[in-house]
């Protein structure tokens, strides 16, 4: 997507090592089962919205936290190759985030999330508030505290930037930090658990898996119908959805929504999260009838 004035957009949120393990299936409790393949692959909810914002032509600065170790080191690298502003990510004593992820012969996955150093992205400092007020857009998710959320969503609110929220991995909320949404994006299970609250918010987008997404704003419905496409993985395909619908929204819903769509999709053909967050020209091309 020709982007000449690409829409500034500042991602709070969390950075991980991913353990990717596939299996033909998952193990059920107190079972041992073999597995076929094993990587570490860059991720963490907020990394991959940042790089998949990026990869579809948004100015992106990254606020979070990595740990003084190997997997902090390689971390940053990877958000400043996808072409990330890692100007204000803060490196913390002790170990980076990690996510311990099974993939099993369907695509379908299993996380566990140890937060790391994403546990310590506490109180903003005055350079993240600055970033924040200076932004287009403030995309944040639910793996750093509650509260630093909190705090930027009412802070971007004050300063007339677009707050957008993936409430994930979900838990309970306040009321102060739905009040100061503008976008929310949630899957069928965020939908049904966030019911009530969405009512509040003005522009909803649900994705629906294999089956697409669905936009409800401005008084309008919207949908995109799913692409059929070879699974191999579906972890990163929410964060490659999100990620891309931000950094197009201010094309209009219908354009973000299709953008945003075909980047989840074609995100579940690779393994891996941030590996397989795919760039504008994949999408175009996607987009393009043959």
């Amino acid at each position: 997507m020709d982007r000449p004035d690409s829409p500034t957009v500042v991602v709070l949120g969390s950075v991980n090592m991913d353990l990717v393990t596939t299996t033909a299936r998952r193990p059920a409790p107190g079972e041992t089962v073999l597995g076929t393949e094993f990587a570490t692959v860059p991720g963490g909810k907020g990394a991959n919205q940042a790089i998949a914002a990026a990869r579809s032509g948004a100015q992106v600065r990254f606020l979070g936290a990595i740990g003084d170790d190997a997997f902090g080191t390689e971390l940053a690298a990877t958000l400043s190759a996808a072409g990330v502003d890692i100007t204000l990510l803060r490196r913390v004593d002790g170990a980076s985030g990690v996510a311990s992820i099974i993939v099993d012969g369907t695509g379908e996955n299993s996380i566990i999330v140890v937060a790391g150093a994403n546990g310590r992205m506490t109180e903003l400092t005055a350079a993240e508030l600055a970033a924040i007020a200076d932004a287009d857009m403030l995309l944040c998710q639910l793996e750093i505290p509650i509260e630093t959320v909190r705090a930027a969503a009412q802070h971007a609110r004050a300063s007339g930037t677009v707050v957008a929220l993936n409430p994930s991995p979900v838990q309970p909320l306040p009321e102060e930090l739905w009040a100061a949404v503008d976008l929310a994006i949630v899957n069928s299970l965020e939908s049904e658990q966030y019911s009530a609250e969405l009512t509040q918010v003005a522009h909803l987008v649900r994705t629906l898996g294999g089956d697409g997404a669905v936009y409800r704003g401005d008084g309008t419905e919207l949908s995109a119908a799913g692409l059929d496409v070879a699974v191999l993985d579906t972890t990163g395909a929410g964060d490659a959805f999100t990620g891309a619908l931000v950094a197009t929204w201010d094309q209009g819903a219908s354009t973000a929504l299709n953008w945003a769509n075909t980047a989840g999709a074609l995100a579940t053909t690779s393994l891996g999260a941030s590996s397989s967050i795919p760039g504008s020209a994949q999408i175009a091309a996607a987009l393009t009838p043959s």
